[in-house]
């Protein structure tokens, strides 16, 4: 047995020594590289234990593997995946495929922190090998499944994080894929893990195939020249003919050492395991098949074969706590994850239906998985075949001597593409005719002759559609070589099923029921929630809010409805799309069994986040009252809050807390007795801190006028409960008068603090304005100043008027001339710095401007009208005789209102009415008109 091993590929070495000594100067380079070739291929076909190469998403190696499993029918079936994934390949039987066996990891421990989340994911198609072994192994009985690839831990273990597209096979440089549509971003930024990545590493023979192949992308070659050639053939010149170009690959790949290391510590890695597994059970090996990529197939590491070294040594994993689950995939997010050209899955799996329906083979399919039929694997029972004494005999000099088969034109196939093609033109909006399914028809025969075939492949027929039909523009939304790919078999997506899914995802689900939705199906569902009439629905409601916070844009949209501190919801609209964000939800089960759990999560990872702000930590305190109502978690959060607010030094999130706190303290302040301690300490302490930090918030440049009105409508705005809280009045009027700005729009802002606190006056404040206004130099700075006023409305809004009084006098008095260059400047100055304090300085204008066109001639503006005389006033002699007269009238009232007030007192009793003259004396003018009166006949 031995002698006939060694003169297997006798004839073949002596072939490639003549031609390298014919085809180069020197034998020695070339004649390495070829020679070496054959040692591979001789290494891996005389190993005890039988290697099985394949190609990832290949339909030949589907289709060789389906038939070796069910000649050999081994026993024990290694296959290079990562072993942590092992439990969950059951599991595959609840989901219709394309699926992802996917480890993912958010808390990250060994690992740089900036990594987070961790994500591997394993793409698994019903046109693949692995599958194909999966499938056999699941559904026969005593057949082992063991999966003997690096962990997902050590994935990341031995990546220098930058190498991510080597590990997936996906050079970005040298990838195929178009940018990535909707579906392409299903495996998100995850790290592919697949069998079978067999393409040049080595870009110049890339280059060299494709040229001389006369196809555009390194796809079509492998399907012209591959897939092919090696659909019919048989076993040992299939294993042959892989285990060749994975050398020839591996000998020409270019020398990257780390590249170099991780390529051999997984080959390692893999048979250090599968030796421990024979070892543990004691099984022969000839009853085991190892389905590997060809690329690993052909390896030359001690640790190699059944009988190989065993000096590597295993490290251990990290302390990071990995989950596992399976994820929808899609023929789309396939291609762009692996780099293969759009369409070529989608191509690989139509040809896999025809080569089934064609060689009769029976594929192996787990038995009960949605979209596919129930296996016969249990039913069919193959006797293994005997195993001749030359089944390893040379087959690669007869395939290699043997021309290309030229297969007849199949005119009915290329005919129904051309009709079908130019359907689907015209339903995307393209003006397609008979004329162009013709022109296709023939384009296509032209094209597969200019690349030397006898028959249009796909790819033909592709570059004939686009040249025949595709005109200038595109009229919808896909183009014509998109609409190939849906013909030729689609974008296929697949579905994880409700017993596959995590345990908080099908809590979702459950949840959810009520709303009588397939929430399972992809596309956007509407769902109206009436809750008034169905109090159920509420639980609905909160669910579906917390969706919202926590899944991507698009997964749960309300169409009416909000919730708000303190409102109950009454009747909600929303666009549900569940099943098209199903990966997104079942990563969102890693996290936590429930989605409370995981809000909790995410709620303390933002407030005690390195880069948590004061308004960051008080949002997270709303969205805790919001979504989970829980007053534990506001207390802790609300501390939190407190701590960050006395750590921070500079004044820029003070917009946003002033906004959250007044929010918060209007919730409590109407649904609760008395207000949480926290919010009581927060007030105290932020009145403390924006005083301390004001007079430098003036000066300082960096600090806007925006965020100084904030800092003093929080002390303004929170003045009485601060001063009720044991702070002292005097901290604030020493910090207003050791402010000392020189911006103009903080001039004004702290114009309008001094008359808040008493320091200044309004007749003051309105001759400073008319100063400014009467001095040239400082007009064309007017509408700064302006601007300051308008930003002071949120600390003191009674100066809504001032400021309407301001803005008219410089429309009233200013020329044209001066009016007109920085009227812009004002605009743009109140838009871009005032904008949500417009609405309050347009109703106060509305209350005193006249509401009519023709009564604006005879308007007077109120702070132009002349003073009442003092008799008039409501504090002058004749206003205090009537309101005398007026708690005469009403003395129950006025005992009332007084005994509320404390006050305890006795009616005095009024002077005693003048006598006539008296009377007489002291009004003259009426005793005069009383006689003329009386004098009248």
């Amino acid at each position: 047995m031995s002698g006939t091993h060694e003169q297997t590929f006798e004839e073949l070495r002596g072939q490639l020594q003549e031609a390298a000594a014919t085809f180069s100067d020197g034998p020695d380079a070339l004649e390495s590289i070829l020679l070496g070739i054959v040692d591979d291929v001789d290494r891996a076909v005389r190993e005890p234990l039988e290697i099985f190469p394949v190609c990832h998403h290949s339909p030949a190696s589907a289709l060789a593997m389906a038939r070796r499993l069910r000649e050999k029918q081994p026993k024990v079936v290694y296959l290079e995946l990562c072993e942590d994934m092992a439990p969950l390949l059951t599991e595959l039987r609840n989901c219709r495929l394309p699926v992802a066996v996917q480890a993912f990891a958010t808390e990250v421990d060994g690992f740089p922190a900036d990594w987070s989340p961790l994500s591997v994911v394993a793409p698994i198609t019903e046109a693949s090998a692995e599958y194909q072994a999966i499938a056999y192994a699941l559904d026969t009985p005593g057949v082992e499944l063991v999966l003997v690839d690096r962990s997902s831990d050590h994935v990341f273990q031995w990546d220098a994080r930058g190498t991510h597209s080597a590990e997936a096979g996906a050079d970005p440089g040298a990838s195929d894929a178009p940018p990535a549509e909707e579906e392409a971003a299903l495996h998100g930024d995850a790290v592919g893990v697949e069998i079978g990545d067999l393409r040049p590493r080595f870009a110049e023979l890339e280059e060299h195939l494709l040229h001389h192949g006369r196809v555009r992308h390194w796809s079509e070659w492998w399907h012209q020249y591959v897939e092919l050639p090696l659909g019919d053939s048989d076993h040992d010149t299939y294993r042959q003919v892989m285990l060749l170009i994975g050398s020839l690959f591996r000998r020409l790949a270019p020398g990257d050492p780390h590249r170099v290391r991780v390529d051999e510590d997984r080959e390692r890695y893999m048979w250090t395991r599968m030796r421990e597994h024979l070892a543990a059970t004691g099984t022969d090996a000839a009853d085991c098949l190892y389905v590997c990529g060809a690329f690993h197939a052909a390896s030359r590491v001690a640790e190699f074969g059944v009988h190989g070294t065993d000096t590597f040594e295993i490290g251990p994993r990290s302390a990071t706590r990995w989950q596992h689950g399976l994820i929808p995939s899609s023929h789309a997010a396939i291609e762009t994850q692996f780099g293969l050209a759009s369409g070529s899955v989608s191509i690989a799996a139509t040809v896999w239906a025809k080569n089934v329906r064609r060689t009769r083979v029976e594929p192996f399919r787990l038995a009960g998985q949605a979209g596919a039929k129930t296996s016969k694997a249990k039913k069919t029972v193959v006797a293994a075949a005997p195993v001749p004494t030359a089944a390893n005999s040379d087959k690669l000099t007869g395939f290699l001597r043997r021309p290309p088969v030229l297969d007849r034109l199949d005119e009915t196939e290329l005919l129904g593409w051309s009709v079908e093609i130019v359907r689907a033109a015209r339903r995307n909006g393209y003006l397609a005719s008979t004329a162009d399914a013709i022109a296709v028809f023939e384009t296509s025969i032209l094209l597969a002759g200019m690349r030397d075939r006898a028959r249009p492949t796909p790819y033909d027929f592709q570059d004939a559609a686009v040249t025949c039909i595709e005109k200038d523009t595109v009229p919808g939304r896909r183009d014509v070589r998109r609409l190939v790919d849906i013909m030729m078999g689609g974008d296929r997506i697949g579905q994880v099923g409700y017993d596959a899914l995590p345990p908080l995802a099908r809590d979702v689900h459950d949840r959810l029921a009520p709303l009588n939705l397939k929430l399972q199906q992809r596309g956007v569902q509407r769902a109206l929630l009436d809750i008034s009439s169905q109090p159920q629905l509420e639980k609905c409601s909160d669910v579906l809010w917390m969706l919202r916070y926590l899944m991507p844009q698009g997964t749960a949209r309300p169409i009416m409805g909000e919730r708000r501190l303190g409102e109950r919801p009454i009747q909600e609209s929303w666009d549900l799309a569940l099943g098209t964000h199903q990966r997104a939800l079942i990563e969102l089960g890693y996290e936590g069994v429930s989605i409370e759990q995981v809000l909790e999560q995410r709620l303390r990872r933002t407030a005690y986040g390195p880069h948590a702000t004061t308004a960051t930590v008080l949002e997270a305190i709303e969205d805790a009252t919001l979504h989970l109502r829980s007053r534990r978690l506001t207390d802790e959060l609300g501390t939190r809050a407190l701590e960050v607010l006395s750590a921070e030094r500079s004044v820029d999130g003070a917009p946003e807390v002033l906004r959250r706190v007044r929010r918060l303290l209007a919730y409590y302040r109407t649904s609760e007795p008395v207000l949480p301690p926290w919010i009581e300490s927060f007030v105290k302490t932020g009145y403390a801190h924006y005083c301390t930090l004001l007079p430098t918030a003036f000066t300082d440049d960096d600090a806007t006028v925006r965020q100084v009105a904030a800092m003093l409508g929080f002390l303004f705005g929170m003045e009485s409960l601060a001063l009720s809280l044991g702070c002292d009045r005097t901290q604030l009027e020493l910090s207003v008068a050791q402010s000392h700005p020189q911006e103009p729009s903080k001039v004004a802002l702290l114009w309008a603090a001094q008359v808040q606190l008493g320091h200044l006056s309004r007749a003051d404040l309105r001759t400073r304005c008319d100063e400014l206004l009467d001095n040239p130099m400082v007009v064309p700075a007017y509408p700064r100043y302006l601007s300051g006023f308008v930003h002071a409305l949120e600390p003191v809004p009674g100066l809504a008027d001032l400021v309407v009084e301001a803005v008219s006098n410089a429309f009233g008095r200013l020329p044209d001339p001066v009016l007109l260059p920085w009227l812009p400047t004002l605009i743009s100055t109140l838009r871009s710095n005032g904008a949500e304090l417009a609405p309050l300085l347009i109703r106060e204008a509305g209350r005193i401007f006249p509401g009519r066109l023709g009564e604006l001639d005879a308007w007077v503006p109120p702070w132009r009208a002349q003073p009442l005389p003092d008799a008039a006033r409501p504090g002058g002699r004749a206003g205090d005789s009537r309101n005398v007269a007026l708690l005469a009238a009403h003395p129950a009232t006025c005992d009332a209102v007084a005994s509320l007030l404390g006050c305890d007192g006795t009616w005095q009793t009024a002077d005693p009415v003048p006598e006539g003259g008296q009377l007489i004396g002291r009004h003259p003018d009426t005793a005069v008109a009383l006689e003329s009166l009386l004098a009248t006949p």
